[in-house]
């Protein structure tokens, strides 16, 4: 039997690659396009970025397995949205896109019994 290091990485980064895979098809499927993912800066990373229509979406994915911690969306903390709004400066401005609207949003991604349960909040917080 293999481990989950053998395949590529420890189980928290697969749950996490699991995360994205799915909040991007759920993002998808509402109409957003895929831009970005895994977005590097010297701040950190951006989970997703998008468009839905003219706006520019940055989405941090939160994937669980249960909710014993709050949920994904939870784990957002004040400070973790300051460094996403760094980031996403960073983004824009590398782009020349500093006037274009933008937004940023949250996948929460529970992975329990049965399905995975996906939950999208759109103006999640503000820079």
């Amino acid at each position: 039997m293999r481990t989950a290091a053998a395949v590529g990485g420890d189980p928290r980064q697969i749950l996490g690659r699991m995360g994205e895979d799915l909040a991007c098809r759920e993002l998808r499927r509402r109409g957003y396009a895929i831009v970005a993912r895994r977005y590097r800066t010297r701040h950190g990373e951006i989970d997703v970025v998008a468009r839905e229509g003219e706006t520019i979406v940055f989405v941090e994915v939160k994937a669980r397995r249960g909710d014993a911690f709050g949920g994904g969306s939870a784990a957002v903390t004040a400070w973790k949205q300051q460094r996403i709004a760094r980031m996403a400066a960073d983004y824009l401005a590398r782009r020349g896109l500093v006037d274009a609207p933008c937004r940023f949003d949250v996948v929460a991604v529970e992975f329990g019994a049965g399905r995975p349960r996906i939950e999208v909040y759109t103006h999640a917080f503000s820079a």
